[in-house]
């Protein structure tokens, strides 16, 4: 039997620590649940950081604060005992944002990502090693918030990057949906089954 995985669970705008958890056991009963709330507040809504507008994010403070979630993750590992190597980001929207700027700054620091509604977070200014990485993409095909570039180019960036990317579209908008939560059900499973080796759907 593997290590024991760990799910990061990233909430989205507006949400909390407890947003989260009830998905982190649908998709995985067996897994032990970090659920870190965002200290931004914005018009009284928690983030993980702050944006000038929608869509356009403060790329500093995102940097700082991708740096405090690497350090947290660290630490909850070393305080839990909890395998550094299995750890898998659940971010929803602002969430999956942040858990895609870790991802892209910390490598090591996660095994792969479930972005729920995700868009590009910041382009790297040098190659990022992501070739043992394995990434699900749940986009919205009528998502106003995201729009269809972004994931196309959050694609593209993570294909160039090395990482087995999988991508699931979902039949509507910027909420998520029973289809999401059952085609990253279906990808964790994936990955508990291959090992070291990573499949797509």
């Amino acid at each position: 039997m593997g290590a024991r995985r760990t799910l990061l669970l990233l909430h989205g705008t507006g949400g909390s620590a407890q947003n989260l958890v009830p998905l982190g056991k649908s998709l995985d009963p067996t897994a032990a649940l970090l659920s870190p709330e965002g200290k931004v507040l914005e018009n009284g809504m928690r983030r993980y950081f702050r944006r000038h507008a929608e869509g356009v994010f403060d790329i500093e403070d995102l940097h700082a604060r991708t740096e405090d979630l690497a350090s947290f993750i660290k630490a909850a590992c070393s305080k839990y005992s909890l395998p550094s190597e299995e750890v898998i980001a659940v971010g929803y929207s602002n969430g999956a944002n942040i858990g895609s700027s870790v991802l892209l700054s910390f490598p090591s620091l996660l095994k792969g990502a479930v972005l729920l509604r995700p868009m590009v977070p910041f382009q790297p200014t040098h190659p990022v090693d992501l070739s043992q990485k394995a990434v699900l993409l749940c986009v919205g095909s009528h998502d106003a918030i995201t729009g269809t570039a972004d994931p196309i180019r959050l694609r593209q960036l993570y294909e160039d990057s090395g990482a087995s990317v999988t991508v699931h579209v979902h039949q509507g908008g910027h909420e998520l949906a029973h289809d999401d939560v059952e085609a990253a059900r279906t990808w964790l499973q994936l990955q508990s089954s291959a090992g070291e080796d990573f499949f797509t759907l």
